[in-house]
């Protein structure tokens, strides 16, 4: 990409990240996009992920008890408090969460510098030159990259062996063809959520093992077909979806769905009379993979000490060091100058002269930003 001209035509994630990418490099990219996007960032409030802060049961009970409309109308003015979508002429034709939104702290400030200009859709292309609808033109283009979604299939596959349900192939729960006569195929990852495939993912492949194992019976064929096309209208009500984007699920929904089949979804009453703090951390903190640990097939004796601290682990990467000067007073053959550095081993390494001088820290597991003066 280095010292050409590239337009870019698509704005999901992938469109994103590659016009943000070669913008490093590229003498100027243009972002060509149809209807827009609400993009948001990687890093929320207060510098904490933005799954971490809002992917949590309180939130997912909000939005059961409130109107999507008020979270919508929240949750864009948010974003537009950030950067207004319509100045950088990003404003999309859907509301916030009727489509995965495109995850880019990046993104903004290269439009800003200029470094990525935003187009309208491409009417044509003629040799090196590109036309939009809106009657301009990018000449002497180099590269065009279509960044314009996926066509879903498996065609290793029978073709009596998928379920064609709407704009998807029919899964149920996503997961499992519900018109085999044996249950011997599982389909893990084939999913699409406002958080980490990779938790979705687990949860799918220990369902998949509890059901080859015989431990977990599914239903009928006829259940599990008509399962799938309720699926399939509950997705095209909630979301905008087309045969590139297919299907998409909400993230806290889905994974309590799932665990519920294997018995390990976690019981918040349950908790609260049992384990308040615990209860208290499952509310309250982010639907990680470890509160489908603590109890049923598959349970881990550490997994409530993993709740308690994964906010200590997200923090670690920012290590803490401390430069002390201490200037000698007059007539004091005592002061000197040191450094204190503190380690992922919890060990302050303190450095004095030719000396090093180490011990553990016992006052305080681990220090956030927030906590330099506790030293």
């Amino acid at each position: 990409m280095h010292g050409k001209r590239v337009v870019v035509i698509g704005i999901g994630n992938s469109g994103g990240d590659i016009a943000v990418e070669s913008s490093k490099f590229a003498e100027q990219v243009y972002m060509s996009t149809r209807r827009g996007a609400w993009v948001i960032r990687q890093v929320s409030d207060n510098g904490v992920p933005v799954d971490m802060m809002y992917n949590t049961r309180f939130v997912h009970i909000l939005f059961q008890l409130l109107p999507i409309n008020f979270f919508n109308w929240f949750g864009e003015k948010k974003l537009n408090g950030m950067y207004d979508h319509t100045t950088y002429a990003l404003k999309p034709k859907h509301r916030l969460f009727s489509q995965i939104p495109v995850i880019n702290d990046d993104l903004p400030l290269k439009i800003l510098s200029g470094s990525v200009v935003i187009k309208s859709n491409v009417k044509e292309i003629c040799g090196s030159t590109v036309v939009f609808d809106d009657g301009s033109t990018v000449e002497m283009v180099d590269t065009i990259v279509f960044a314009t979604g996926y066509n879903y299939g498996f065609p290793y596959l029978p073709n009596n062996v998928l379920y064609k349900s709407g704009h998807r192939v029919g899964l149920y729960k996503h997961v499992f063809p519900p018109n085999l006569e044996h249950t011997t195929l599982g389909v893990v990852g084939f999913i699409h959520a406002l958080g980490a495939i990779m938790p979705q993912a687990e949860m799918q492949a220990r369902w998949v093992a509890r059901v080859f194992k015989g431990l977990k019976k599914l239903p009928s064929n006829q259940t599990m077909i008509k399962a799938v096309d309720k699926d399939t209208k509950d997705i095209e009500k909630n979301y905008i979806v087309s045969k590139l984007t297919p299907l998409q699920v909400d993230f806290v929904s889905y994974m309590d769905d799932i665990a519920g089949e294997i018995g390990v979804r976690p019981g918040l009453p349950w908790l609260f009379f049992t384990d308040y703090q615990l209860f208290k951390h499952v509310l309250w903190g982010p639907v990680s993979s470890y509160q489908y640990r603590l109890m049923g097939p598959g349970k881990w004796d550490g997994a409530r000490k993993a709740i308690f601290t994964q906010f200590d682990r997200m923090y670690q990467p920012l290590k803490i060091i401390f430069i002390l000067n201490l200037h000698p007073k007059p007539n004091d053959t005592d002061s000197t100058c040191g450094l204190f550095l503190i380690t992922e081993e919890k060990l302050v390494h303190l450095f004095v002269g030719h000396h090093n001088y180490v011990f553990e820290l016992l006052i305080l597991p681990w220090f956030r930003p927030d906590q330099h003066e506790k030293l």
